[in-house]
This record gives C-alpha cells, structure tokens and sequence, in this order.
C-alpha cells in the first residue's frame, strides 16, 4: 500500500525535475517576466475556476487579509518563480534544480527566525554541506567559476527563501481551505507580475512577446501549466497525505537527479567534480530530512511543509471532491 503511494511524489518530482530543461528552452524565445507571467495567468485561472466550483464564489473574499495576502502572493509566486527563471539566464537548469531541492531545510531556518523553533545543530552543518555541494556543481571546483554562482546562486537562494516564507505564512491560514489560500495568493502574485511585465516592457527593459514566439513555446507552457503546476501538484499533495509529510519531503530530493538526467539525455556530459557536488548535496538533504524526522516528540516535518513549486498547496481531496460533484 505504502508503495503504491510513494507513486504520488515521485510523480511530483520527476514532473518538476523535467520542468526546469523545459522552462529553460522556452527563455530563449520569451523573456523571462514574460513567460512567468504567462504560465501563472494560465495557472490562476485554473485554480480560480476550481475555488469556485467547490467553495463558490464567497470563498474569493479577502476577510480583511489583503495585505497580507498581497505579501505573500508577490513574495511567493511572483518572487519565487520570477527569481528561477532570472536565475536560468545564469545557471544551468541542473544547477538550479539542486537549489530547488533545499526548499525543505530552509523553510526550518524560517521557522526558526519567525517562530524561535531552533533546528537542530546537525541540521545546520548538512545545510551548509549541501551548499558546498550546489557550489561545487556551479563552479565546477574551479574559482573562475564563482562570478556565475554569484549571479545564479544568489537569486536562487532569494527564490528559495521567498518560497520558504511564503510555505511557512501559510500556517497562519488555518481557517481557509489549502486551496483558497493558494487561490487568493496565486491571484496577487500574478496581479504583480502582470504589472511588472507591462512596465518592464514599457520601459524596454524586455519585450513583449510576438504571437509566434507565443506559439513556439506553447508546449513548453502547457506542461509547466498542466503537468508540472496541476497534475503533479495533486500528485504531491496526495503523497503527503497518504506517506506523511517527512516521508514525501524525502522525494524532493530526486528533482535535481531528474534534471540531470533530463541534461545528460539531451547531451550534456557533466564533468566529475559536478557529480560528487550533485552527490555531496543530495546526500546531505537526505540527511538532513531524516534529521527532522527524529525529532523527539515529532514523527513529521513541522507544517507546512515546503515544496518546488507555488501552486502546490491545492486540496487534491477537495478537487476529487469536485470532480464527482460534476459528474
């Protein structure tokens, strides 16, 4: 029974492993603003329809919480998603993947700054070995190296806190339904996008994109859209629910191994010290999601846990749930 769901998450992150090649071929005909505003205009239509149809329109109000709702919003989806694909522009996708992957162990820093839960010592040292980990992989053990993990690096660890402050904001959401919340902020963090991307066109910082590059990326936005931001988020959202969150934080781990398969696949021959970095990294993730584990007193990851992608707090229940009713 337990294998048959571990099948969920590891949907989720081999979907999500993929996606970072496919984003990446996708920047060469679209900005990166613009195709991040694309792909979440697309995404928040659809989580808005969902919201509607199981909690009806009622469920849109803001309750007094539109400030912080904003916040997270644009610091979430607009910061996070924004961040990687400036980030891609730097750094290869199987290097931005690796950072993707440290989600986990820097939403406890957050909560250990916001809440005062201080992690474990252990947990610390093997966040900072998987650091030395992704710089090894973007350096590629040489010094020349460190103005690209400058670049790259540090919107990725910009992405990955926005991201983290965002999972951990979420605890704060208790009488919403997962779905509603991610609704709303998916709503503001595309709103600020949208601006941005008019302004930043205006001002000619980037250009908007022609009908036809629109139509040469149109693959790479339907599965970013429907795979890799609807299918494999409920496929995530069941695996927590059916593993446990520790248990399915575990798998996140394997999303930069899929990247760089997805790399190797298409050509791209890693040097040695790029796969020991890739190795150091995810062993000391591994380490450090058991580390949590065995917390005493706490079996699981503190909630709520933290994922790849922004629009993965969706109810996979409630959208069954949905699905029948219409039916």
């Amino acid at each position: 029974m337990r294998s048959r769901a571990a099948a969920f998450p590891l949907l989720a992150a081999l979907s999500w492993g993929v996606m970072f090649p496919v984003l990446a071929s996708a920047l060469t005909r679209v900005d990166p603003l613009n195709l991040t505003t694309a792909r979440y205009l697309l995404a928040a239509l659809v989580l808005v329809a969902i919201l509607l149809i199981r909690e009806g329109s009622g469920a849109l109000r803001l309750g007094g919480r539109a400030v912080e709702v904003a916040v997270l919003g644009v610091v979430g989806f607009a910061g996070f998603n924004l961040l990687t694909n400036l980030a891609l522009e730097h750094a290869a996708p199987q290097q931005i993947a690796l950072f993707v992957a440290t989600t986990p162990v820097i939403t406890q820093l957050v909560r250990w700054a916001r809440d005062g839960v201080r992690p474990k010592p252990l947990l610390l040292v093997l966040s900072l070995v998987a650091l030395l980990g992704v710089g090894l992989v973007i350096t590629r053990g040489s010094l020349t190296g460190l103005g690209q993990f400058g670049v790259g690096g540090l919107m990725m660890i910009g992405a990955v806190l926005g991201w983290a402050i965002y999972t951990h904001g979420a605890g704060r959401f208790g009488t919403w339904s997962p779905l509603r919340y991610t609704t709303l902020t998916a709503v503001a963090g595309t709103a600020a996008m949208l601006a941005a991307s008019v302004l930043a066109d205006g001002i000619g910082w980037q250009h908007a994109p022609a009908a036809a590059d629109l139509v040469a990326v149109a693959p790479q936005l339907a599965y970013a859209v429907i795979v890799a931001a609807v299918i494999a988020v409920l496929a995530w959202n069941t695996g927590v629910q059916r593993l446990g969150a520790a248990n399915a934080a575990l798998f996140m781990n394997l999303v930069p191994v899929t990247t760089f398969a997805v790399q190797i696949a298409r050509g791209y021959r890693p040097e040695p010290v790029e796969l020991v970095g890739a190795a150091v990294t995810i062993a000391a993730l591994v380490a450090a999601n058991l580390a949590t584990r065995v917390r005493s007193g706490a079996p699981s990851l503190p909630q709520p846990t933290a994922v790849t992608d922004p629009v993965a707090v969706v109810d996979p229940a409630a959208v069954v749930a949905t699905a029948r009713g219409v039916a």
